[in-house]
């Protein structure tokens, strides 16, 4: 009986069979393989079910055969099952790829994981043009609604409205900046790059209970979790009887500054380093199974490059909440379901008339592009254009480190 040994390198498996791998220096079997002709060209996968970089590979394999079906077949071979397979290919390591042309003469082949675009634009290469399923054009670079709030009733970090129970005010040379609640505060504070000693001392909370401004620092809080959403919630009070009061009507905990600010820091952005509940957050898992947080579905992407590893993302649609899976091998997407899925890149205009990224808050991931222009339509001011998962990632990994240290941070990447 033939024996499988394996030698683990990144990305690939070196494979070896007893008796064959031996005689490999021996022999002359040729670089290049010819197969019978299918009068159309060929993409041949020689992996295993069970090999790392191979399962990564599936995916893309199937979105391919089925996408470009009659224009060129997809084949997968597993070779621990077929083991007389792999010498008949030239096989040492796993996975590899063969493009070969019409006639079945071998083109070029690859060895380990290679991207769908990747893919693609070496088929492109060797001369052939495949009909594809374009992106659909979605771009809003007018907002379908005209603004109607004063300046004074947007929140200076997610845009959202200013209630007046919740208004949170920060004092600055430049006039006073307006949140629309505690947790958009603490999001301000975590990306500040001033000296944040006594920063505090600058801010108002509104009582709940009257209204009235209080100073952030005599303010005694009421939170708990929406029953629903699991979504934290946040009340100021001027004193603790007032608190103890509210607590009786919509249940919480009363806490102090200090352990409020404890709370909303123990979940931050493995990109950008913002405060972030899991709730609106993608989860990511970084190859290792550490996990971590995106604050939106581009920063997620964005622990890739400020890692350096391969990672999982977990981002829920934007319109429906369900739940889009993006996995990355070497800085490319690698798999991604739904296949369908698309990317939204929320855009606003500089005041020299060029165009830059709307922030955190106006990115998102989306089932189809139907769900995206559904959602636009419940946004009217929103502005950007639709890209592709891939290209979305493709701009994180772009970054250099000096990018991004400075990542969403205020006075480097303000949102106004």
């Amino acid at each position: 009986m033939q024996k499988k040994l394996l030698l683990i390198v990144p990305g690939v498996l070196i494979l070896a069979v007893a008796g064959w791998a031996m005689n490999q220096g021996r022999t002359n079997t040729p670089v290049s393989a010819s197969v019978e002709g299918i009068g159309i060209p060929r993409l041949l996968d020689l992996g295993a079910t069970e090999c790392i970089p191979c399962k990564m590979m599936a995916p893309i394999l199937e979105n391919l055969k089925e996408e470009y079906k009659g224009q060129f077949q997809v084949d997968f071979i597993d070779v621990w099952k077929n083991p007389k397979e792999a010498p008949k290919y030239g096989i040492k390591t796993i996975p590899t790829q063969i493009f070969f042309d019409t006639k079945g003469k071998e083109l070029w082949r690859h060895v380990g994981f290679i991207s769908r675009e990747d893919i693609l634009g070496k088929w492109k290469e060797l001369g052939y043009e495949f009909k594809t399923t374009e992106l659909p054009t979605i771009e809003c670079w007018e907002p379908a609604k005209k603004e109607t709030r004063n300046k004074d009733q947007i929140c200076y970090m997610c845009d959202g409205d200013i209630h007046a129970k919740k208004l949170v005010t920060v004092k600055t040379d430049k006039g006073d900046v307006r949140l629309c609640n505690p947790h958009c505060y603490f999001i301000m504070w975590s990306c500040l790059t001033e000296d944040k000693a006594d920063f505090e001392q600058k801010v108002t909370m509104t009582d709940w209970a009257t209204g009235q401004r209080i100073p952030a620092l005599e303010a005694v809080f009421l939170t708990g979790q929406d029953e629903t959403t699991g979504r934290p919630w946040i009340k100021a009070f001027a004193n603790r009887s007032a608190a103890i009061k509210e607590r009786g009507v919509s249940g919480g905990n009363t806490v102090g500054l200090s352990v409020l600010k404890q709370q909303e820091m123990s979940h931050r952005c493995g990109f950008c380093d913002r405060s972030c509940y899991p709730q609106d957050a993608a989860e990511v898992i970084v190859d290792g199974g550490v996990q971590t947080w995106g604050c939106c579905s581009h920063c997620a992407l964005g622990v890739a490059v400020r890692t350096g590893k391969d990672i999982e993302v977990r981002q829920p649609d934007g319109l429906t909440g369900e739940i889009i899976v993006v996995k990355t091998l070497n800085g490319q997407v690698a798999s991604l379901e739904p296949a369908t899925a698309v990317a939204w890149f929320g855009q606003r205009q500089r005041p020299d008339k060029t165009w830059g990224s709307a922030g955190c808050f106006h990115q998102g991931f989306f089932a189809t592009p139907d769900h995206l222009k559904t959602w636009l339509d419940k946004h009217p001011l929103e502005t950007g254009k639709l890209i592709s998962i891939q290209q979305a990632l493709a701009d994180k990994m772009k970054l250099t480190p000096q990018q991004i240290q400075k990542a969403c941070k205020i006075g480097e990447c303000s949102p106004k």
